[in-house]
Parts: C-alpha cells; structure tokens; sequence
C-alpha cells in the first residue's frame, strides 16, 4: 500500500486533536483584561501541546517522504503512535487547569515520553520493512535527539514532585530541540 492513506488518515488525526485541544480554551467570566490572567496556565499549557502535536506532524510529513510503501506491521505502528498523541488533549487540560499541580505534570511529562516511545517503534518497523538499505536509516544515521529526549521526560516525570517549572522546563526544551525538522531527513528527501 502507498503512503498516501496512512498521511492522510494521520493528518485528520492530528488536526482532531488540537481541535480538542484548542476547545478546552474557555474564556474567563470577567470582562477585564485582568480577567485573563487566571487563564494563563491553560495557555501556556495548550501552546506547548500545540507545539508538540504540530513538531510530530512536521516530522511524520518528512519522515513518510522516505517512506514509498507501507505494510500492516507501519500501519500499526503509526496507530500506536497516534493513540498516545489522543491522550494529549487530556493531560494538557489537567495540567493547565490543575495550574501545573505535582501529579498532572508528571502525568503530563509521561504523556510525552509515551509517543516519543511510540515513534522510535514506528521508526524501527519502517527501516525494517524497508531492509538492509532502508533509506530512513541513512537519514537518521546516529540519533543522538531521539536517544536524549526520553531522558529528559523521564528527568521532567521526577523533577514534577520537586519542583515542576523546571519540569515545565524540561518539557520545553525537549520540543525546541524538535522544532526545527531533521535535517538530515530533509537532507535525504531532497536527494531522492
């Protein structure tokens, strides 16, 4: 099968759960700009969830580029990874209305680290089924921001009962490491 159905199903997916995302936004009772602060957490919640659903989608765009033809063992894997990015929506919203309590940010960070999991299978079976010269294992070469990023959800999990803006913190710098694409996917597409 073509990669078209399964980027395209995943694309709904993904724009269906910032739609859910984006509902839990409700604005404040208050008439006042003032009134708006109250929300702060929520939005700060939701912006970096955002970022996080939109560095996924940015990178299984780039990363299915490589990617000609897909078997049930990809498809599954791809279904794997969007039911951890569906859980997303709810502890960005626990996290943000709960003001970044101890347990949702941990929850939250746990909710992270579940896809990023969920990727290195999916990344896993497609070179796989792509064989001894998968063309996505040439352009990942050494991963060295997929092998750091679980660590530092599992750092942002433990760090959350102590001190959770660092968590917050952590959580942050993993997506901006992610926010620009893999060059060295790009790097690749562009040659093939």
């Amino acid at each position: 099968m073509g990669r078209e159905r399964l980027t395209a199903f995943t694309d709904g997916v993904l724009a269906i759960i910032v739609t859910i995302m984006v509902l839990e936004l409700r604005p404040p009772h208050g008439v006042e700009l003032s009134n708006l602060a109250e929300l702060l957490p929520v939005f700060m919640s939701y912006v970096l969830s955002f970022l996080y659903v939109a560095i996924y989608w940015n990178n299984h765009h780039h990363f299915f580029h490589l990617v000609p033809v897909v078997n049930g063992a990809v498809l599954w894997a791809n279904m794997h990874l969007l039911f951890w990015l569906s859980l997303v929506p709810f502890t960005t919203a626990w996290m943000g209305e709960n003001h970044f309590a101890p347990v949702p940010t941990a929850v939250y960070g746990l909710s992270l680290l579940a896809p990023a999991v969920a990727w290195v299978i999916m990344q896993r079976t497609i070179i796989n089924a792509q064989g001894p010269d998968s063309a996505l294992r040439r352009a990942l070469g050494r991963d060295l921001k997929g092998a750091l990023s679980p660590f530092l959800y599992l750092a942002g999990v433990g760090l959350s009962f102590v001190n959770t803006a660092v968590a917050g913190l952590l959580y942050l710098a993993v997506a901006l490491m992610w926010l620009i694409p893999d060059r060295r996917v790009e790097a690749s597409v562009a040659r093939d």
